[in-house]
């Protein structure tokens, strides 16, 4: 078993053989009970899909998109949407799939969709009809892979989506307090399928339909899966220990898991007779991805990194640096007295690929049997379209990286146009307006790496940070001329951004600010600087509070030079690692002076995988080696801090006073206290002054006539544009 490292070495997805077992047509919608199988000729579905959300045929939503897919090939393809999971019957009701299950949770991780970032119950669930809470269990997949495994003992289940996705090692798990399994010691799934899997999953369904069961496919690029302690896949097979940090005293040397290349344990006799060949770059080179590609690096153990905060982050830090596809190893981690062994990442899909997942047949509505049910979920996205995916930010509070990866995956223009003429034609409710041309950032659409070498070398956990790579195409132009084609599509009126823009990237190239100004702002644009001070955003790898201000500008200037009153809406996060009182404080001088006054705002919340949830469980750094003596990091965990945190950027609501008040005489800021208009509250004894402006909700789309109220970020709740639970 080897990974290549070569991104064209994977059979395109495109040219893959149909399965000739079914014959049937393309379904109106997948079915969901055994009379919409009979009225389709089926007694039997060859792969049922089991998901935490509501049935809605659209590709975003990941169930439609994997269904649809299989589909193509010539899988007959049942869904099981939101089942009561207090019994097996109700995985029983398509009867026992012929190849496998396939478990997700949904497009977010169902314990965010369920709870708040102070571990209360949410009122609503944008992806259940009329948004009603309590439809999925938590920890969903664990659930629903246990229930199809007591429903139809021996079958086989697949797990993955972004809950099995951020799972797939030993992870920290913010609702329980503590590091948690991988999720494969749980769900007892015979694998796991992580990142955006199509390529996997093709692989996984195609090889099962030829009588392999999935427990023997090991060879997997994006799967993961449980095995024997010290499994290999055969003897050729080279481990790295990456199981310690550094160690007092002089040891014997041990390969370094931060190194691009594993370093050979044993050494050349130097008496030994050497012969001389002469070595070419290139075979070099070739020699080095060879080995790199039998290479497992071996993690800590979840008993380690459970009781041991820098083991933990050691782990971390390693995962995320075997993230590039083009050079990552394969990784291992000890679970008891079995391995969860990890393949490298997927290869990601090129641009005719993501063009034929995107133009499979979708009905592009909710199934029929949810009547006139609302999904909010829906609601956002259903005049949206996606054009990439992947974000090369690496924001470590952000979980689309870890998901979706660092390589963006765009679709062709022809692709998008035609997916806009289908919202034209076939989404009820169309008015012309097209909500967002977007994914999980507004501007990364084919922007790459200038040299496909030095991408697939690279181990850089940001291509914008600390500064824009001097390898990384900026260019916005081609962005540009897909906003002017899709605004002349015939019934097309008017064209927003929801998904939010990368301000450092746009300022190197002023058209494309122009372009968005002039034409795709409906009011204001939200914007994430995320903080103002150095210490938080370092933690962050976000850039300096500067590449707002100059985004700004050019923003103000092309919209006044367009006749447009319009503002930016930018977002902050309280509480984030590395965040201290005084940088709060700073921060909400920061929006007294220019006028913000933040309605909504929710404190960092912990997601699985994220390195920033690391910083927060651990108190170290993993954006830098790790050692016992490395430095700590300052986390915000009290009730107390995290509320006054909040209220820092609530500093206009009377409510807070009390709180900032103490606050600020604890800190010996007692001046920021007064009406001076360099002053920050009132006094105790003086209420707000007749006529002092007041906080104001922004109605969606609608502009206000004066600078309008902050909508405070929705840590836990991204965006239905951005699919996952990604930038949280």
């Amino acid at each position: 078993m080897t990974f290549s490292t070569d991104s064209a070495a994977p059979p395109s997805i495109i040219s893959l053989p149909r399965q000739p077992m079914t014959g049937a047509r393309t379904a109106p919608f997948l079915p969901m009970s055994r009379a919409e199988m009979k009225q389709l000729g089926w007694d039997t579905c060859d792969i049922i899909l089991v998901t935490g959300d509501g049935y809605i045929d659209h590709p975003s939503f990941g169930m439609a998109l994997i269904g649809r897919l299989l589909e193509a090939q010539g899988f007959r393809v049942g869904i099981i949407s939101q089942p009561d999971w207090k019994s097996a019957e109700p995985f029983r009701a398509l009867g026992r799939p012929r190849l496998f299950f396939g478990v997700t949770a949904g497009n977010m991780d169902s314990m965010i969709n369920r709870y708040t970032a102070d571990r209360k119950p949410r009122s609503d669930d944008a992806y259940t009809p009329h948004g009603e809470a309590g439809k999925r269990p938590d920890r969903a997949v664990v659930v629903y892979a246990q229930r199809c495994r007591e429903a139809f003992p021996g079958v086989d289940i697949m797990i993955g989506g972004i809950e099995g996705s951020l799972r797939r090692i030993a992870q920290y798990d913010y609702w329980s307090d503590k590091v948690r399994q991988s999720v494969l010691a749980y769900a007892k799934a015979d694998l796991l399928l992580f990142g955006n899997a199509e390529r996997a999953l093709l692989e996984v369904a195609h090889r099962a339909a030829h009588g392999e069961r999935l427990a023997q496919m090991r060879d997997i690029r994006g799967t993961a899966f449980l095995t024997s302690q010290g499994w290999r896949p055969d003897d050729s097979w080279q481990e790295i220990d990456s199981t310690t940090v550094d160690a007092p005293g002089r040891v014997d040397p041990h390969p370094d898991p931060y190194a691009m290349e594993p370093v050979n344990p044993a050494p050349a006799d130097p008496s030994a007779p050497q012969p001389v060949r002469l070595i070419s770059a290139a075979e070099r080179v070739r020699q080095r991805k060879a080995q790199r590609a039998k290479t497992v690096v071996r993690l800590p153990a979840y008993e380690a990194v459970a009781y041991d905060p820098v083991l933990y982050a050691h782990a971390s830090r390693t995962l995320h640096l075997e993230s590039n596809p083009g050079n990552a190893r394969a990784l291992v981690q000890a679970h008891g007295e079995r391995d969860v062994w990890i393949n490298p990442p997927p290869i990601p899909l090129t641009t005719p690929e993501m063009d034929y997942v995107y133009d499979l047949h979708y009905a592009r509505q909710p199934h029929p049997s949810y009547g006139n049910a609302r999904f909010p979920a829906w609601d956002m996205i259903r005049f949206s379209v996606n054009i990439m995916r992947g974000c090369f930010g690496g924001c470590t509070f952000c979980s689309i990286t870890e998901h979706e990866g660092r390589i963006i995956q765009s679709r062709s223009e022809e692709s998008i146009l035609q997916e806009i003429e289908h919202i034209r034609d076939k989404t009820p409710g169309f008015t012309g307006h097209i909500t967002d041309l977007g994914g999980p950032t507004a501007n990364m659409y084919r922007l790459a790496c200038k040299d496909r070498n030095i991408e697939a070398s690279c181990r850089r956990l940001s291509c914008v940070y600390p500064g824009i790579c001097e390898n990384l195409n900026t260019d916005h132009s081609d962005l540009i001329q897909l906003y002017r084609k899709a605004r002349a599509v015939p019934g097309v009126k008017r064209i927003t951004i929801g998904s939010g823009v990368r301000y450092d990237l746009a300022v190197e190239s002023p058209e494309y600010i122009r372009e968005l100004a002039t034409h795709h702002v409906s009011g204001y644009l939200k914007i994430a600087p995320e903080h103002t001070e150095d210490g938080p955003l370092s933690k962050m790898m976000k850039p300096g509070i500067g590449s707002y201000e100059r985004f700004k500008a050019l923003f103000e200037r092309f919209s006044q030079q367009a006749g447009k009153k319009q503002y930016l809406i930018p977002y902050f996060i309280a509480a984030h690692p590395g965040t201290s009182d005084e940088d709060m404080l700073n921060l909400a001088l920061w929006l007294k002076h220019n006028g913000f006054k933040p309605d909504q705002v929710q404190a960092f919340t912990p997601t699985p995988m994220a390195l920033a949830t690391t910083m927060w469980h651990t108190g170290r750094n993993p954006l830098k080696k790790l050692a016992r003596s490395s430095e700590k990091v300052e986390v915000i965990k009290d009730a107390y801090r995290r509320k006054l945190h909040k209220a820092f950027l609530r500093y206009h609501d009377a409510e807070n006073w009390p709180l900032l008040r103490e606050a600020l005489v604890k800190m010996g800021r007692a001046d920021l206290i007064g009406h001076g208009p360099q002053q920050l509250i009132p006094p105790e004894s003086g209420a707000a002054r007749p006529g002092a402006a007041k906080s104001v909700r922004v109605p969606h789309g609608k502009p206000l006539g004066k600078r309008p109220t902050v909508a405070g970020k929705p840590q836990s709740r991204p965006s239905a544009t951005q699919k996952k639970t990604g930038r949280r």
